[in-house]
């Protein structure tokens, strides 16, 4: 990139707010991805849509390649810029515009981070139920260019049931505000939807109206151990029946004694069992009875061996951290991640053959599961042995993620529940979309894209 364009970068969003050190280049320019080694031209921190639609301009003018970023949490490698692509980030954008307690409605900038959404609801008497474990530095522009999930998508949805409105720019530099907060709008297709998910390849978001919710009344909290996770299945149907259920999480024992080995907590039940259940739910009107009822009816069917409930806020923390905290202990291991989602029907089916498909290709392969099993989101973690070297497992890799994802597509799942496409999964996309649909994005890509210049190479071959 020339001496001239970084001078008209400086003249659109200010010199300070242009970043060319080597410092900026590799902080900016990736995720928490690993298999990219980040490499962007130049970071631009625009403050304003008006700054945001002048830069893609110039990008369009000069062919140039622009990658959104926001609080570059994904796992996909979405947000990576290794090819001297310019990286918008978002940062600077983090106003919240308003709250509308008539509407019960948050309008944001696409910086604001997701837990000050949180914060600022909980402040005027109301609830934003998005929550996961990055929710301290994942930006909303973010979770919605990505349709972030969580832990509570079994009650309150995924980010795109959140979003009333957005300001996008699109990738020829057009502003759309879409849908403008609106809850009834049947003005022909929503393009809104369109944006959701779309990981920065249409435009980049730009403000954001949310849904607020009622805060939620006290909750429940407990863990269950099962001998296989068809059994919890079970369980869930039941708990669904008699609580308003907020989550129901899964996790194996191999997950456990992870997590336990590398945070000090202490194993939840006296006997390991090979599954184990976390719910959460509406403190129900019949009280510690009516949920040691629902266990023992539970337990009477053979459906889990053993429980445990929370019966403080530091209990139930500490019962949550033996699920949040799997992620975390896992990196030392190097672990091949799967974001992945089947129907709750076939998902005993799957996981029975997919352990079946690893001890037979992958024997050396040791398989940690767990996830949002009220979605039918699994994260499956596959681990190689510590002796492997880092290029072998670079080898490795394509094999087991080519032989996970063609038995996610045969069991009619998907190879991306909440964490997207990005580079990581790109070359796999036919395992969730056909080949119409796929030619359908290139099309719809072409539309609000027409040079190319946003996050190329990401999602879809243009």
């Amino acid at each position: 990139m020339n001496a001239d364009v970084i001078a008209t970068l400086a003249s659109l969003v200010g010199a300070a707010h242009v970043r060319t050190d080597a410092d900026s280049l590799v902080v900016y320019g990736c995720d928490r991805t690993t298999g990219w080694t980040p490499a962007p031209a130049a970071v631009v921190l625009p403050a304003t849509i008006a700054e945001v639609q002048a830069l893609v301009r110039l990008a369009n003018e000069h062919h140039l390649a622009i990658v959104p970023s926001g609080g570059r949490t994904g796992l996909s490698g979405g947000a990576v810029a290794a090819k001297g692509e310019i990286v918008l980030s978002l940062e600077r954008m983090n106003r919240i515009r308003a709250i509308d307690p008539v509407d019960h409605t948050l309008c944001c900038e696409a910086g604001v981070v997701t837990a000050r959404v949180q914060q600022a609801a909980r402040e005027v008497g109301f609830f934003y139920p998005v929550d996961f474990a990055s929710s301290g530095s994942s930006q909303i522009g973010g979770n919605v260019a990505t349709n972030a999930g969580g832990i509570r998508v079994l009650r309150y949805g995924s980010t795109r049931e959140q979003v009333l409105g957005l300001k996008v720019v699109t990738g020829a530099g057009d502003l759309l505000d879409l849908n403008r907060g609106l809850v009834k709008n049947n003005c022909g297709p929503d393009l809104r939807h369109l944006f959701i998910a779309s990981e920065g390849i249409l435009g980049v978001i730009c403000e954001v109206t949310l849904k607020l919710r009622a805060p939620p009344p006290s909750a429940r909290v407990m863990v269950v151990g099962a001998g296989d996770c068809a059994l919890l299945l079970h369980v869930q149907a039941e708990a669904r029946q008699r609580f308003a259920l907020s989550a129901f999480e899964f996790f194996s024992r191999r997950a456990l004694e992870r997590v336990t080995a590398h945070t000090g907590l202490t194993a939840p039940l006296t006997t390991a069992t090979p599954f184990y259940g976390l719910l959460e739910f509406d403190e129900p009107a019949g009280g510690e009875q009516a949920v040691l009822d629902f266990f023992l009816y539970c337990q009477e069917r053979g459906w889990v061996d053993d429980g445990v409930i929370a019966h403080s806020e530091r209990q139930a923390v500490s019962l949550w951290r033996l699920r949040e905290d799997i992620s975390e202990s896992l990196a030392a291991a190097r672990p091949l991640k799967h974001d992945i989602a089947v129907t709750l029907a076939k998902m005993p089916g799957f996981v029975s053959a997919m352990e079946a498909l690893l001890a037979e290709r992958f024997p050396t392969l040791e398989s940690v599961w767990f996830g949002h099993l009220g979605d039918g989101n699994i994260h499956l973690n596959i681990l190689p042995p510590a002796e492997v070297t880092g290029s072998e497992l670079v080898s490795l890799a394509p094999a087991v993620t080519g032989r996970v994802l063609a038995t996610v597509a045969e069991f009619g799942g998907s190879i991306s529940a909440e964490h997207g496409i990005g580079l990581l999964k790109k070359d796999y996309l036919h395992y969730g979309l056909g080949a119409a649909e796929i030619d359908y994005l290139r099309h719809i890509k072409r539309v609000f894209d027409p040079n190319n210049v946003m996050n190329p190479g990401k999602v879809v071959a243009f």
